[in-house]
C-alpha cells in the first residue's frame, strides 16, 4: 500500500464513509415493523381522513314512512285518532279536532260533575271544544257558481261572522239589537226583513217571529253569564245554489254556561243553555238578484235548544234555575250534544208528551 492509500484509510476510519451503513436503533426497528403489519400507505401525523360513506337505506326508510305518517295525520287527524284506540269525542283529555264533516255518534260520556262557578264547562263533552269563533269550521275555497275562489272565500268568513255576530257578540247576548249581524242581510229581502222589524220589537214573538230563531239572547235581569267563554262546535258547508248563487249552510252548536243573575255567592247555580242552529244563507250573483255588496239572502234558519225554556216564547233564553231536576220521568228524551242526527225543527220546544223534552245531560 502506498502512503497516499493509507493516510486516505486513516482519515475515513476517523471520518467515516458516506456510503457506510449505518445500524439503525431499537426504537426505528419497532417502527418498521409495525409498518410491514400494516396495508396500504401510512397515515402522516395531523393529515385529515374524511369520513367513508355508510350506507343509510334505514334512516331514509324511516324518514320516508315518517313523512307519510305525518300527512295522513294532516289530512284526516280525526280517522287517525280511532287507529290508535283514541276517540273523536276528547275523552283522552286532548281538544277535539276541527270538525270537517258531520259526525257519525253522539260524543262519549263525561264524568257525572255538575258545573260550578270556577269550571262551568266540567262534566260536558263541551269542555273539550273550542272556544268560539275557532270551533266553527271554514272549509277550504274553491271557484263556485258566480263566485271565483277569492270571493267564495271572503263569502265563507262573512258567513261565519255572521254566526259569531248573532250568537256570541257579549252585547247581543245581553239583549241589545245585533246590529253587525243585521247589516250582513240583504235589505231588499222582504220576508227577512218584516220577520227581524217583528222579532226583535215585539213582547210576546210567536214561534215563527222568535228571535231566537238567529240570535241568543238573555235577561240580564234573569241570567248572565259565566265567565267569558262559549264553547262552540260545528262547520260551514257550500254548494252551487239556484241561479249560480253560493249557498252556505252552517250547522253549529253553541254551549253558553249561566247563572242567576241576582246570586253572586261561591256555590251558586250553574246551568249550561245548549242551542244549536242550522242557517242556509245565499250569497247571491247581483246579476240576477236584487241584492247588496257584502250581503246575503236567507234561505232557511232552524233552531234546537235545551235549557232555554220551553213554554211561550219570549225573545229570550229562559234557563230553569232551580228546576233543572225536576223534568217528568216519561218525558221524551234527547241528547243535547249528538250532532250526528238532524236538527229537531220543533225548536226545542215541544215532544210528544208534556209540552218539554228532557235533555240526557248539559
Amino acid at each position: 500500500m502506498s502512503e497516499e492509500e493509507w493516510e486516505r484509510f486513516l482519515r475515513e476510519s476517523v471520518a467515516g464513509a458516506a456510503e457506510a451503513p449505518v445500524e439503525p436503533s431499537a426504537r426505528a426497528r419497532e417502527v418498521e415493523r409495525r409498518l410491514r403489519e400494516r396495508s396500504g400507505q401510512p397515515a402522516g401525523w395531523r393529515t385529515y381522513a374524511p369520513a367513508q360513506p355508510r350506507r343509510r337505506t334505514g334512516r331514509y326508510v324511516t324518514g320516508l314512512v315518517a313523512a307519510v305518517v305525518l300527512l295522513v295525520v294532516g289530512l284526516f287527524p280525526e280517522q287517525v285518532v280511532g287507529w290508535f284506540g283514541g276517540s273523536d269525542d276528547g275523552r283522552d283529555g286532548a281538544p277535539l279536532a276541527a270538525e270537517s264533516e258531520a259526525p257519525r255518534e253522539a260524543p262519549g260520556a263525561e264524568p257525572n260533575l255538575r258545573p260550578t262557578l270556577a269550571e262551568p264547562f266540567r262534566g260536558s263533552p263541551a269542555i273539550r271544544w273550542a272556544d268560539g269563533a275557532a270551533g266553527i269550521t271554514v272549509p277550504p275555497a274553491k271557484a263556485t257558481g258566480w263566485m271565483d275562489a277569492a270571493q267564495v272565500e271572503r263569502a265563507l268568513r262573512q258567513s261565519r261572522d255572521f254566526l259569531v255576530a248573532a250568537g256570541l257578540d257579549s252585547r247581543v247576548l245581553r239583549g241589545e239589537r245585533p246590529a253587525k249581524a243585521i247589516a250582513l242581510l240583504n235589505p231588499h229581502q222582504k220576508d227577512v226583513q218584516e220577520y227581524l222589524r217583528t222579532a226583535l220589537s215585539s213582547t210576546a214573538p210567536s214561534p215563527t217571529t222568535n228571535p231566537l230563531l238567529l240570535f241568543s239572547r238573555f235577561r240580564t235581569e234573569q241570567a248572565r253569564l259565566v265567565g267569558d267563554v262559549v264553547k262552540t262546535r260545528g262547520r260551514l258547508a257550500y254548494r252551487k245554489g239556484k241561479r249560480g248563487a253560493v249557498e252556505v249552510t252552517a250547522d253549529v252548536t253553541f254551549v253558553y254556561p249561566v247563572t242567576p243573575a241576582a246570586d253572586g255567592g261561591r256555590d251558586a247555580e250553574v246551568i249550561r243553555t245548549i242551542v244549536r242552529r242550522k242557517v242556509v244563507m245565499n250569497w247571491d250573483d247581483p246579476a240576477k238578484v236584487i241584492t247588496e255588496p257584502g250581503t246575503m239572502s236567507l234561505v232557511s234558519y232552524a233552531l234546537d235548544m235545551t235549557n232555554g225554556g220551553c213554554s211561550a216564547p219570549t225573545g229570550y233564553f229562559v234557563p230553569p234555575f232551580g228546576t233543572a231536576d225536576e223534568q217528568p220521568a216519561d218525558a221524551h228524551q234527547v241528547d243535547p250534544y249528538d250532532r250526528s242526527k238532524t236538527i229537531d225543527t220543533s225548536n226545542g220546544t215541544t215532544a210528544p208528551r208534556n209540552g218539554c223534552a228532557t235533555a240526557t245531560r248539559s
